[in-house]
C-alpha cells in the first residue's frame, strides 16, 4: 500500500489557482503515455467525424431541433424524439469524450518532465478548435443544416485532425531545431501534394452540400451546383493526389532517401488506392449511406497520410543542452 500524501489547505489553494501546474508537480508521465495520450485525441478526433456523419446519413442532424438543449423544454433527447433524437444527441455527447480526450494529452504533456510548451500549446489548440466547432455545430443546427455551415464544420475538424496528428508527431520527437531530410525539390513537390490533398477535402465537401444526403428528412437547402458533376471534379482532384504520391514515391526512390519518407509516402498511396475504389463503387451504386459512412473515414485517414508525410520530411533530435567543461566548472566554482 502507497500512502497517500495528505492535501494541506494552501495545496487545496494552489489546485484551485493552477490546476495543471499541481497535477504537474506530483505526477510524471512517460513518453509512452504521453503519446498514447497524444495518439488518444487523434483517433477521437476522427471518431467524431465519422459520427458526424452517421448523424447525416441517418436522417438525425436535426433530430435535436435546437442548440444548446436538444430542444426547448429538454436538455436531453426524450423518448417521444425517437430513433433521430437519440442519434443526434449521443452524437452530441461524444464531444465530451473527445474533451476527455483532448483534456488527457494536455495534462500529460504539461505534467512530462523536462516541461515541453510547444506539445502543451498544441493541446490548447486542439481545445480551442473542439470549443469553435462545438459552437459552429448548434450554428448548424439552427439554420437548419445549411450546406455551407456543413462544409465549415467538416473542415474546421479537419483542422482539428490536422493538430493532433501534428502533436502525435511531436511526443515522438525532440525539441533541437528541425532538420531536413530531403531537397528542396522534393519539399515543394510535397507541398504541391498538401495543396492538391486540400483542394480535393473541399471539394469532397461541396460534393456533400449538393448531394442527395442532405442529412434530414425535411426540405434541407442544397449547394445550387449538381453534385455529379461536383464529384466528377472530386475524381480528377483524386487522380492527381493519387499521381503526385506515386511520383513523389518515385522520386524518394531515385535519391536514395530516408526510409521513413518512403514508408509515410508508401502508405498514403495504399490509403489512397482504397479510397479511390470506395469513391467509384459509392457513385455508381448512387451513394449508399454505408459507403458514404467508410468514405468520410477513408478522407480521415488520407489527410492524416498527406500530414505524416510531410512531417517525415525532417527530424527533429533531442535538445542537446551544453554543460560546463572542467575548466568551465572550476571558474564558476571560483566565482
Amino acid at each position: 500500500m502507497v500512502r497517500v500524501q495528505n492535501l494541506t489547505r494552501a495545496d487545496a489553494l494552489s489546485a484551485v489557482r493552477n490546476p495543471l501546474a499541481f497535477i504537474a508537480e506530483r505526477w510524471t508521465p512517460t513518453s509512452r503515455t504521453v503519446q498514447r495520450a497524444a495518439l488518444a485525441a487523434l483517433v477521437m478526433a476522427v471518431v467524431i467525424v465519422v459520427t458526424g456523419g452517421a448523424v447525416r446519413l441517418t436522417g438525425s442532424g436535426l433530430g435535436c431541433p435546437t442548440w444548446p438543449k436538444c430542444t426547448d423544454d429538454s436538455l436531453t433527447a426524450t423518448s417521444a424524439m425517437g430513433f433521430h433524437g437519440a442519434i443526434e444527441f449521443g452524437n452530441r455527447m461524444l464531444t465530451y469524450v473527445l474533451c476527455a480526450a483532448v483534456g488527457w494529452a494536455i495534462i500529460a504533456a504539461r505534467s512530462q518532465k523536462p516541461w515541453r510548451r510547444g506539445l502543451t500549446r498544441l493541446g490548447w489548440a486542439q481545445f480551442w478548435i473542439v470549443m469553435s466547432n462545438a459552437v459552429l455545430g448548434g450554428i448548424v443546427v439552427l439554420v437548419g443544416l445549411n450546406p455551407y455551415t456543413v462544409a465549415a464544420h467538416f473542415l474546421l475538424s479537419t483542422a482539428l485532425i490536422t493538430v493532433a496528428a501534428l502533436m502525435w508527431q511531436r511526443t515522438r520527437e525532440g525539441d533541437a531545431a528541425p532538420r531536413p531530410l530531403v531537397g528542396k525539390s522534393v519539399q515543394q513537390l510535397v507541398w504541391f501534394l498538401v495543396v492538391a490533398s486540400v483542394l480535393l477535402i473541399a471539394a469532397g465537401t461541396v460534393v456533400t452540400g449538393a448531394g442527395p444526403h442532405a442529412g434530414d428528412s425535411s426540405e434541407v437547402e442544397r449547394i445550387p451546383v449538381s453534385w455529379e458533376n461536383v464529384a466528377k471534379l472530386h475524381a480528377v482532384l483524386a487522380w492527381i493526389v493519387v499521381t503526385l504520391t506515386f511520383a513523389l514515391w518515385f522520386v524518394l526512390k531515385a535519391v536514395d532517401a530516408p526510409q521513413g519518407p518512403l514508408r509515410r509516402t508508401r502508405d498514403l498511396f495504399l490509403i489512397l488506392l482504397a479510397q479511390g475504389v470506395l469513391g467509384y463503387v459509392q457513385y455508381f451504386t448512387d451513394l449508399p449511406e454505408a459507403l458514404v459512412a467508410l468514405h468520410m473515414l477513408g478522407s480521415c485517414l488520407v489527410w492524416i497520410g498527406v500530414v505524416r508525410v510531410l512531417l517525415s520530411l525532417r527530424e527533429r533530435p533531442e535538445a542537446v543542452t551544453d554543460l560546463p567543461g572542467p575548466a568551465t566548472a572550476s571558474a564558476l566554482t571560483r566565482a
